[in-house]
């Protein structure tokens, strides 16, 4: 199938860890001397990217041990991902996106002093000062390449801990384009332990008018969904297949218009739903006109583009029409100012045409 043509894309849902340029690992290991296994881009690429069945969500996780360790706490290095995703964005002609990421997996000194989740040695570089390069990175990247880049915080699932200083960040540098606070690495459910830690940090971005996405329904059970909705006061869900599997909670966000961020390829690659595409939630979204858009998720382990998750839908039985249809709802379920929001659309009318703002 040739390339389809999207001049101007919107993409909500990739993670920053996740869209590293392979080279850049290499690169930061050989420059801090750290052993690696891995010699050459295709080999480290072989290794990385989720290729064949059996396809797990925990597997795809793992990826990460892999190449975290590399780039968490080195100032250089994080810049560089950061500024070399803008590049990325402008080369795949995405103009709006909102990368998230978690401070916490790139720091090397936690604030309560426990050990670094990935930094090999102790520093200085705080979840506050991974922030702060972050945005100083894609403020300048966003101006170099002319696009906007926005930031979501993640909370971790199975570090309740983070939570709280994840909500002060998202207030902090709400200022430099951290538009909201999200929980990611595994779908919260109701009755866990630690499920009042998330909730908590959620009501208080709510109280603070701080946007929430939660990832929610992609491995886990409805009932995340349910969660994400009630309990954390969830504008967006990341994912969320499993909502298919609760008529009335699926109802219930068709009929209050809550946005997925679909990531198709991801879908499949993690697990979450069917190999076999005929079954995919997708299709009940499309034929009931839910609102969501379709997004990349982590491309440095899925080997993948924005553009090669339109195609995979249209293969799907999606036509072009609708794809682009699914970037003006990205455009209008975006975290963007309304003022921004307004360009955006504006923009995007400029390019595919005002009937699109109908569908």
């Amino acid at each position: 199938m040739s390339r389809a043509k999207f001049p101007y894309k919107i993409e909500l849902h990739v993670h920053l860890d996740g869209a590293i340029r392979t080279e850049t690992i290499l690169e930061t290991a050989r420059r801090r001397n750290i052993k690696f296994e891995w010699e050459t881009l295709e080999e480290l690429k072989s290794h990385l990217v989720v290729a064949k069945p059996p396809y797990t969500f925990k597997a795809l996780l793992e990826k990460f041990d892999t190449f975290m360790p590399v780039v968490a706490g080195d100032r250089d290095a994080i810049y560089k991902i950061a500024y070399d995703f803008c590049e990325d964005c402008k080369a795949h002609n995405t103009f709006y996106v909102e990368a998230r990421y978690s401070p916490h997996l790139f720091a090397n000194k936690m604030t309560n002093g426990a050990k670094p989740p990935y930094a090999e040695t102790e520093g200085n570089i705080t979840p506050k000062e991974v922030v702060n390069i972050i945005c100083n990175a894609f403020e300048k990247g966003s101006k170099d390449f002319g696009i906007k880049v926005k930031t979501i915080l993640c909370c971790v699932e199975y570090n309740p801990e983070w939570s709280m200083e994840v909500f002060e960040l998202c207030k902090e540098f709400k200022s430099r384009g951290v538009v909201a606070i999200d929980i990611a690495c595994g779908d919260l459910e109701p009755g866990v332990e630690h499920e009042e830690l998330h909730t908590r940090a959620f009501k208080l971005a709510f109280e603070h008018d701080i946007h929430r996405t939660v990832h929610a329904g992609e491995n886990g059970a409805a009932a995340g969904v349910k969660l994400a909705l009630d309990e954390m006061h969830a504008e967006r869900i990341g994912h969320g297949y499993r909502v298919v599997d609760d008529p009335e909670l699926y109802e219930r966000c068709r009929k209050q218009n809550v946005h997925f961020e679909v990531c198709p390829l991801s879908s499949v690659k993690t697990g979450s739903v069917s190999q076999d595409l005929d079954k995919h939630p997708l299709h009940k979204f499309i034929d009931d006109n839910v609102n969501f858009s379709i997004n990349s998720d982590d491309p440095i382990v899925l080997d993948n583009d924005l553009t090669q998750d339109y195609e995979m839908v249209m293969e799907m039985g999606l036509d072009k029409d609708h794809v682009i249809a699914t970037i003006f709802h990205a455009a209008r379920s975006c975290f963007a100012s309304p003022e921004e929001k307004e360009q955006i659309l504006r923009d995007l009318v400029k390019v595919y045409g005002d009937k699109f703002m109908k569908m």
